[in-house]
């Protein structure tokens, strides 16, 4: 068979489009999958002084992480905390986001202001947050006249900050659900209205459904979203804090033992098994799909 040969112009096209695409490529490779290879790599390895000089040592590393008590607490406070900022965050983003799609004055600034959390600073949350919950001086306490230690109780602190990344997720959720909701056809909503069906069943048996890709979207964003928090678990949870074992979440932990510990081949393979883990969770989530999400 002969070979085709490029004309001068087509050259020069290849040329531009490896170009454009080069400095794409180029990101992947130094910003995902290096770090990725080399954190597998990592993980079967005894650190060295100042990082260098590893040593190889198998699985001894994964042995050590999957018999510590202390990782499994700590990906239990990871689950526990998906369990509240998920579903909480993804129903009230929907009854807001049902909301704010009808006909209400000023919606642009309430669809604004519930937003407005997703693009402030991690580390200004935290300190609002912090002061909210504070146990002499909290506005929470002085309101409710309690004396609760909010995020210093091991019983109540993970609940605590729960909240908080539902309040930080909500106006996220809600812009995607916004978006669905204007994909849904208005004749539907007509139909059901002339047969005489009331606005909660219309969510029930038009919106809910037709909405279910979206949701399911969320759903899986956001389990992954919340199974590696960090920055949220790190400014509101001091090292001092008496409840920060049972809070403290499994990428807290990593960054413990592989920055301030300086034990990288330990903390990469906790971050190999919570990897495995998601990939266990996305497996079940993905057989579930095609159960529960309607395609219209």
């Amino acid at each position: 068979m002969a070979k085709i040969k490029m004309t001068p112009s087509q050259k020069r096209q290849a040329i531009w489009g490896w170009a454009f695409i080069l400095p794409t490529m180029l990101g992947l490779i130094v910003l995902n999958y290096y770090p990725a290879i080399n954190t597998v790599y990592q993980s079967l390895c005894k650190t060295g002084d100042f990082g260098k000089g590893n040593i190889f040592v198998g699985l001894n590393n994964y042995k050590a992480v999957l018999g510590s008590g202390e990782m499994w607490q700590s990906l239990w406070n990871t689950v526990k905390y998906a369990i509240i900022e998920v579903p909480l965050g993804i129903v009230i983003a929907l009854v807001l986001a049902v909301l704010l799609q009808n006909k209400l004055a000023g919606k642009t600034i309430f669809r604004t202001l519930f937003f407005l959390p997703m693009v402030c600073a991690p580390a200004a949350v935290a300190m609002v947050w912090k002061w909210l919950y504070n146990q002499q001086f909290g506005l929470l306490n002085n309101i409710f006249h309690t004396n609760v230690a909010w995020i210093s109780d091991p019983r109540i602190a993970w609940i605590s900050v729960g909240i908080i990344g539902v309040w930080s997720i909500i106006g996220y959720n809600m812009v995607l659900f916004i978006g669905g909701l204007q994909e849904i056809p208005k004749d539907y909503y007509e139909a059901a209205q002339i047969d005489g069906a009331s606005g909660i069943r219309q969510f029930f048996s038009i919106t809910v459904p037709l909405l279910s890709p979206t949701t399911f979207f969320i759903v899986q964003t956001r389990i992954i979203g919340a199974l590696t928090v960090f920055d949220l678990m790190f400014m509101v949870m001091d090292k001092t804090n008496l409840a920060l074992n049972k809070t403290q979440s499994i990428v807290y932990l990593f960054y413990t033992y592989a920055f301030t510990n300086g034990n990288r081949g330990y903390g990469a393979a906790i971050v190999m098994v919570l990897v495995v883990f998601i990939m266990i969770v996305t497996f079940f989530l993905q057989k579930l799909e095609k159960k529960i999400v309607f395609y219209n």
